[in-house]
C-alpha cells in the first residue's frame, strides 16, 4: 500500500473577507449592525434587539435614544422574510412606548405596517403587525392614519385567523377604530359582524370581551343593529346570558342588548323568541349589581320608543324595576329610577307605580348620594306630571319634606326635578296648602338666584303654582324672594322670562305684594320687555296689566281705561295721557312742582294730609254715623285686597277716610246743611257732654299723635286733602246708596255729579263754558298743578267722568272709565233689559250704556248708537 498524502487546503481568494464571530455585550453595538447589508447579521441583530426590548420599558427607551427605531423601520419592507419578521416583532414590542408611538407617527410607517397584514405573510408577522396597530390605534391621530391607509379591511379579515393572538390584536385594534364615527359608518359595508359574532365562541375570555365591547359600540348605529339582528346576534347574546360559566361577560352583553333594544324590530324579535322575558327574569334574579344596573339601562334605552314601552308593560317590567329600587347598589338604584322615568310615558305604567314604586322613590330622596336623589326626583317628576293620583300618593308617602330639602342640593338636575314635583303637587289646593306649610317659599329663594337657566325657570314656575294664596305671597315677600324673582324678568332665556312673568302675575294678586314688586322696578322691566317683539310673551303682558291694576294712575294714563273692577282709591290722580315708555312721576313729585301751563293733575283723595286738633264730640259722633253708612255700603264692593290697602296707609288722628276718623257732617242733616257744617268744623263746641269724657278723648288723640310721631322721625308726606270730596262721598252714601234700583242709582249719581261740576250744559253753549279759567285759578290758589277733584266746580267731560267713577266705586255701582280724544271721557255701565225681568233660563248679556254727565245728566245712551258717538267724539 502506498503512503497517504495529505491534501492541502486551498487558500481563500484574496478578495474574500474571513468570517468573523463577534460577541457583543452592548445594545449600541447591535444597533449599529442594523445598517449592515448582510441579511444574516440583520436577522440576528433584530432578534437580539427584540429580546432586549422584551425585558422592560427602560430598554425600549434606551433603544429609542440609541436611534434603533429608524433603521428598523427600513427593514419592515426587506426582501428577506426572516429579517422582515424580526423587524416586525421589534415594532410590535416597541410600539407600546408612548415616545416610540410619537416617532412612528412622524416617520409615517403606517402604510408599511398595514402591508404586513397581507395574506401571504407569516402568522408571526400578522401577530406583531396587528399588535403594533393595536398599540398605535389607542390615539386619535393614529386611528385616522390607519383608517385612511385602508387598515380596517385587512384587520377584519384577520378575525378569521387560526392564531388567537392575531384575533386578539385585530379585534382590539378594531374596537379602538370604531370609536370614531367615520370608521363605524363604513363597518356595515365590510360585513364584519359575522366574524365578530364568531369570536363570541372563542375559548379565550379576552377575545370574547373585546368582541362584546366592539358590538356594544357599533350597535349605536341603526344599520349595524339591523345586521346584528339579521345575523342572529341576539340569540348569541341571550345564550351567553343563560350560561352561568360566562357570568364575567354578562355585564358587557347587557350593554350590547341595551343598544340593540333601541331598534323596534329587535324588540319584537326578542319578545317573540321569549328572550325579553328571560332578560327581565335575569335582571331581577341576578345578585351582581353591575348586571342589574346594565339590565335597567337596557330597559331605559328601549323604553324611549312608544311601542317598546307597550311591550314592556305587557311583560310587567314595572315589577322588575320596583324590585331593583331596593338594591344595595347606588348605580342600580339610579338606573332603575331612570327606567321608571322612561316608562312613565305609558299610562298603564303610571297607574301601576301609583300602587307600587312611589314610596320606594320617596325613600331614595333621603339618600346620601346626590345622584340617587336626582334620579329618584326625576322619576317622581314624570310620575306626577298630569297625574293628580300620583301627586297625592307622593304626598301621602311624606314626600314633601325631602323634596323641599333637595331644593338646596348642589346638583342642578336634582333641584329642577324636585321643583317640578312640587309644581305638579301644587295643582291641587289641599296639597298646595300642605306645601306652603313646609316653608317652601324660603327654600325657593336660593334656586331663584341660581345661574342655571333651567333651575331659574323651574323655581319661578313653582312660585307661580304655590303663590296662589295671600299667606304664601306674604311668606315670599317677607323672605326676600321678590327681588330675585323680578331680576329674572331681565333674563335672555325665553322660558325663564315667561315663567318669571307668570310668577309675577300671580304675586301681583294682592296690593302689598304688587307694591313691593313695583319697588323693585318690575313694572318698568315688564314695560321694556313688552316693547320688544322678540322678548315679550303672553305672560309678560298679563303680568304688566296685573301690576297696572294695582297702579291705577299709570294704567289710566297709559291705556285710558279703567274697568269696573278697577276701584279708584284715595291718592288716585289723573295725569293725562302718556306714551308707552314714558315714566309717570309720583304724586309727591307732582305736588312739589310749581304751577305751569301743563294740564292740571286731578287728584281723588278722601283722606286728610295733616294732623288736626281733636274734634268735638258732635263732630266725632257725626263722623261715626256717616262712616258706618259708607263702610256698610262699600263692604259688598271691596274685597279683602282693598281692605288691606286701606290698612297700609297711616293717617293722623282726626283725619282719615269717612269710614274712620274723618270729621263729617252729622248723619241727620240734609246735603246743604252738611256742607256748611263741614266748613265750620273744629269751631263748634260740645254741649251736654261731661268734662271727663272730653279730657279722655283729648288724651286718646294726643296718644295717637305721639305714636305716629315716634314711628317716623321725619314728617311724613300726605296728599293734599279734599274736604269737598269727603262731603260728596258722605252725601251720595246717604242719599243714593239706599235706592234699590241700579238704573235709578246711576241716574241720580249722574245728576249729582253734573250739579257739582257746573250743571247741565246745552251742546250749543259748550264752547262758552269757561272751565279753563276756573282750573287755572285753582292752580294759582293752590300753587300747584295738582288740583283735588272736589274743588273743581266747573268741569267738562273728563272731570265729570272721573268724579262719577270715584263716587260710583265708593257706593258700589259698577262702571268703567274711558278716556277719549280732545278732553272727552265717559263712563260705561252694564244693565239688564228690564223687559226680561223674571225670565228664567239663558239670558242675553247685559247691555252697555254711556252715562250722560254733560247735556242731559242722568240720560243713559246705548253704546254704538248715533247719540253715543256724538257724546264720545267731537
Amino acid at each position: 500500500m502506498g503512503k497517504k498524502i495529505k491534501k492541502e487546503t486551498e487558500p481563500p481568494p484574496k478578495d474574500v473577507f474571513d468570517p468573523l464571530t463577534i460577541e457583543s455585550k452592548k445594545a449600541a453595538t447591535v444597533v449599529l449592525m442594523l445598517n449592515s447589508p448582510e441579511e444574516e447579521i440583520l436577522a440576528k441583530a433584530c432578534e437580539a434587539i427584540y429580546r432586549f426590548a422584551l425585558k422592560g420599558e427602560e430598554n425600549k427607551a434606551s433603544l429609542l435614544e440609541l436611534g434603533a427605531v429608524e433603521p428598523v423601520t427600513k427593514l419592515l419592507t426587506h426582501e428577506d422574510k426572516t429579517v422582515r419578521r424580526n423587524a416586525t416583532m421589534i415594532f410590535g414590542i416597541l410600539s407600546s412606548n408612548n415616545d416610540v408611538k410619537k416617532l412612528l407617527r412622524e416617520l409615517d410607517v403606517m402604510n408599511s405596517v398595514i402591508a404586513l397584514l397581507a395574506p401571504e405573510e407569516e402568522v408571526v408577522i400578522h401577530e406583531f403587525a396587528s399588535l403594533c396597530l393595536a398599540n398605535m390605534s389607542a390615539e386619535y391621530t393614529s386611528k385616522v392614519q390607519i383608517f385612511e391607509h385602508g387598515g380596517l379591511e385587512p384587520l377584519i379579515r384577520l378575525l378569521s385567523s387560526p392564531d388567537p393572538d392575531v384575533k386578539k390584536n385585530s379585534i382590539e385594534c378594531i374596537y379602538n377604530l370604531v370609536q370614531d364615527f367615520q370608521c363605524r359608518a363604513t363597518f356595515p359595508e365590510l360585513n364584519a359582524i359575522p366574524s365578530i359574532l364568531e369570536l363570541l365562541k372563542s375559548e379565550y375570555p379576552i377575545i370574547q370581551l373585546l368582541a362584546l365591547k366592539t358590538l356594544g359600540v357599533i350597535a349605536n348605529d341603526k344599520e349595524s343593529r339591523a345586521m346584528l339582528r339579521d345575523n342572529q346576534g341576539m340569540d348569541h347574546l341571550i345564550k351567553i346570558l343563560e350560561t352561568k360559566e360566562l357570568n364575567d361577560l354578562h355585564i358587557e352583553v347587557l350593554s350590547v342588548v341595551a343598544n340593540c333594544l333601541e331598534d323596534m324590530d329587535t324588540v319584537v324579535l326578542i319578545q317573540q323568541t321569549g328572550g325579553l322575558k328571560k332578560l327581565l327574569t335575569f335582571a331581577e334574579n341576578s345578585t351582581i349589581p353591575d348586571i342589574q344596573k346594565n339590565a335597567a339601562k337596557a330597559i331605559t334605552i328601549a323604553a324611549y320608543n312608544p311601542e317598546n314601552r307597550k311591550l314592556f308593560h305587557e311583560q310587567e317590567v314595572e315589577k322588575c324595576l320596583v324590585a331593583l329600587l331596593s338594591s344595595e347598589s347606588d348605580g342600580t338604584k339610579i338606573a332603575a329610577s331612570q327606567a321608571i322615568s322612561a316608562m312613565c310615558e305609558n299610562s298603564g305604567s303610571k297607574e301601576f307605580f301609583n300602587h307600587q314604586g312611589i314610596p320606594q322613590l320617596i325613600q331614595l330622596l333621603k339618600s346620601d348620594n346626590e345622584e340617587v336623589r336626582e334620579a329618584a326626583a326625576l322619576a317622581l317628576a314624570n310620575l306626577t306630571t298630569c297625574n293628580p293620583a300620583n301627586a297625592n300618593a307622593a304626598a301621602e308617602a311624606d314626600g314633601i319634606d325631602p323634596l323641599i330639602n333637595i331644593l338646596s342640593s348642589k346638583r342642578d338636575g336634582a333641584i329642577v326635578n324636585a321643583a317640578t314635583v312640587l309644581t305638579n303637587m301644587a295643582m291641587q289646593e289641599a296639597l298646595r296648602v300642605n306645601i306652603q306649610n313646609h316653608d317652601v317659599m324660603r327654600a325657593l329663594i336660593s334656586p331663584l338666584r341660581s345661574t342655571n337657566t333651567r333651575v331659574q325657570s323651574k323655581a319661578a314656575l313653582t312660585i307661580a303654582a304655590t303663590a296662589c294664596d295671600a299667606e304664601a305671597r306674604t311668606e315670599l315677600r317677607n323672605a326676600g324672594g321678590l327681588e330675585p324673582l323680578v331680576e329674572l324678568l331681565r333674563s335672555k332665556n325665553d322660558e325663564v322670562r315667561r315663567n318669571a312673568s307668570w310668577a309675577v302675575m300671580v304675586c301681583a294678586s294682592d296690593e302689598l305684594t304688587a307694591t313691593e314688586l313695583c319697588k323693585f322696578r318690575a313694572l318698568d322691566i315688564l314695560e321694556e320687555v313688552n316693547l320688544s317683539v322678540s322678548r315679550k310673551n303672553k305672560f309678560s303682558e298679563a303680568a304688566y296689566n296685573k301690576l297696572l291694576n294695582n297702579h291705577l294712575p299709570l294704567k289710566y294714563s297709559q291705556t285710558g281705561y279703567l274697568s269696573s273692577s278697577n276701584i279708584i282709591s284715595d291718592g288716585f290722580y289723573d295725569y293725562g295721557r302718556i306714551n308707552p315708555g314714558t315714566k309717570l312721576l309720583p304724586l309727591k313729585d307732582l305736588c312739589l312742582q310749581e304751577p305751569s301751563d301743563l294740564r292740571a293733575v286731578i287728584l281723588v283723595n278722601n283722606k286728610s294730609s295733616d294732623i288736626s286738633p281733636p274734634p268735638s264730640m258732635e263732630d266725632r259722633s257725626s263722623d261715626i254715623g256717616c262712616g258706618r253708612s259708607i263702610s256698610s255700603s262699600s263692604s259688598f264692593r271691596r274685597t279683602s285686597k282693598e281692605k288691606a290697602r286701606k290698612n297700609s296707609y297711616r293717617f293722623s288722628a282726626g283725619f282719615g277716610s269717612p269710614t274712620e276718623e274723618k270729621s263729617e257732617p252729622s248723619s241727620g242733616r240734609n246735603t246743604a246743611v252738611s256742607k256748611s257744617a263741614t266748613k265750620e268744623k273744629g269751631s263748634r263746641k260740645v254741649r251736654g257732654k261731661k268734662e271727663e269724657e272730653k279730657v279722655k278723648e283729648e288724651e286718646e288723640v294726643t296718644t295717637v299723635s305721639k305714636n305716629i310721631g315716634e314711628g317716623s322721625p321725619e314728617k311724613e308726606w300726605y296728599p293734599p286733602s279734599d274736604p269737598d270730596f269727603c262731603v260728596y262721598v258722605c252725601e251720595v252714601t246717604k242719599s243714593i246708596l239706599p235706592i234699590s234700583n241700579i238704573k235709578e242709582q246711576i241716574e241720580a249719581l249722574a245728576e249729582y255729579v253734573a250739579e257739582k261740576m257746573g250743571g247741565a250744559i246745552p251742546k250749543e253753549k259748550l264752547q262758552d263754558f269757561s272751565w279753563e279759567l276756573h282750573i287755572s285759578e285753582l292752580k294759582f290758589q293752590l300753587k300747584s298743578n295738582v288740583v283735588p277733584i272736589g274743588q273743581i266746580k266747573k268741569g267738562i267731560f273728563y272731570h265729570r267722568a272721573l268724579l262719577f267713577k270715584a263716587l260710583a266705586d265708593k257706593i258700589g255701582i259698577g262702571c268703567s272709565l274711558v278716556r277719549g280724544e280732545y278732553g272727552r271721557a265717559w263712563n260705561e255701565v252694564k244693565l239688564m233689559n228690564e223687559s226680561l225681568k223674571g225670565v228664567t233660563g239663558g239670558l242675553p248679556p247685559p247691555e252697555i250704556y254711556i252715562v250722560d254727565l254733560m247735556f242731559q245728566p242722568g240720560r243713559l245712551i246705548k253704546l254704538r248708537s248715533r247719540e253715543a258717538d256724538l257724546y264720545r267724539f267731537l
